[in-house]
């Protein structure tokens, strides 16, 4: 069975490759039941979420990730995600390799947003605003570059001294990448906006996006988590990674749902539809889109497929 750290995830994982496999597991007969959520409290701290998200393709693979959520980690300069994943045969139940869950989830939650930019964001997209400083800052500007021809990487955070770190690593990266001190200067220059953080109330507002723009939304994974605001959800086109998860556990959908803002039928299509060719995604070059995703089985399965095979192409070659 084969133990693949952080360091050996990212190496089997490159960006093109992973994003064709999420766009590819989306259009299989992949089966994701539906994942369990619970709360956990922690003393005098925010509560923590425990995660089990399983997966499986009939005959091949089947895998299950168990992931938690600390937002308090921050305090000890800890990361707020941490998690394993068990890949198994879905033909014989043999455990094939465990891998670590938190650079896979950082990873495929990457790529799916780069996969949705592929169907939503303009084709000529040049300015990236990420908004957050954790883990996912990184893979997101590595992923999005992947698929658009970004040209300049804004990174904005509640901390100014880890925006500037997350800007010292991201210019390894990319060549043009600078610190957003003016959110709401950036959000206007941009052409995609990133948004990976914890926040419970919105740090975007419709008002700031520029016609053709795409917002692409991450942290807000319960309802009580947001990252924008009513009229970022009305003025954009609205798509969701899948309705099951998005309409139930997405802030960001959930309470102007709830609010009677909009109904569940203004969400267009899910990255499946978007994959399989089903729904056009962007229609015009003005249009705003608004990508919202919580996370799915089948994106953590088909990176786990992928790192485990690229792993055991390299065993056998050097051996």
């Amino acid at each position: 069975m084969l133990i693949l750290n952080e360091t050996e995830v990212r190496n089997t994982t490159a960006f093109p490759e992973l994003v064709e496999a999420v766009r590819s597991m989306f259009c299989s007969q992949c089966r994701m039941p539906t994942r369990h959520h619970h709360s956990l409290h922690v003393p005098n701290e925010p509560d923590a979420t425990l995660l089990l998200m399983p997966a499986w393709t009939e005959g091949q693979y089947m895998g299950v990730k168990i992931v938690s959520v600390f937002p308090g980690n921050v305090r000890r300069s800890l990361p707020s995600v941490s998690g394993t994943y068990l890949l198994s045969s879905a033909l014989t139940g043999q455990n094939l390799a465990v891998i670590d869950g938190a650079e896979l989830t950082a990873r495929r939650t990457a790529a799916s947003s780069a996969l949705a930019s592929r169907f939503l964001s303009r084709a000529d997209a040049r300015v990236l605003l990420v908004c957050g400083t954790g883990r996912l800052s990184l893979n997101l500007i590595e992923a999005h570059s992947s698929q658009r021809p970004i040209e300049t990487v804004l990174v904005w955070g509640r901390s100014t001294e880890k925006a500037e770190e997350t800007v010292r690593l991201a210019s390894r990266l990319h060549g043009n990448v600078s610190v957003a001190s003016d959110l709401e200067a950036a959000a206007h220059e941009a052409d995609i906006i990133s948004c990976a953080t914890l926040s419970d109330t919105p740090i975007v507002r419709g008002a700031w996006l520029k016609p053709g723009a795409h917002l692409d939304l991450i942290g807000a994974f319960t309802p009580a988590m947001r990252e924008c605001d009513d009229e970022a959800v009305l003025r954009a086109s609205l798509f969701v990674d899948t309705y099951e998860g998005a309409l139930s556990e997405g802030g960001d959908l959930v309470q102007p749902i709830r609010a009677g803002v909009i109904g569940r039928d203004a969400v267009k299509a899910d990255l499946a539809a978007l994959a399989k060719g089903e729904h056009p995604g962007r229609t015009s070059e003005n249009e705003i889109t608004l990508f919202k995703s919580v996370g799915a089985g089948l994106e953590d399965l088909a990176g786990a497929i992928l790192a485990f095979e690229t792993s055991t192409r390299l065993v056998q070659s050097d051996g």
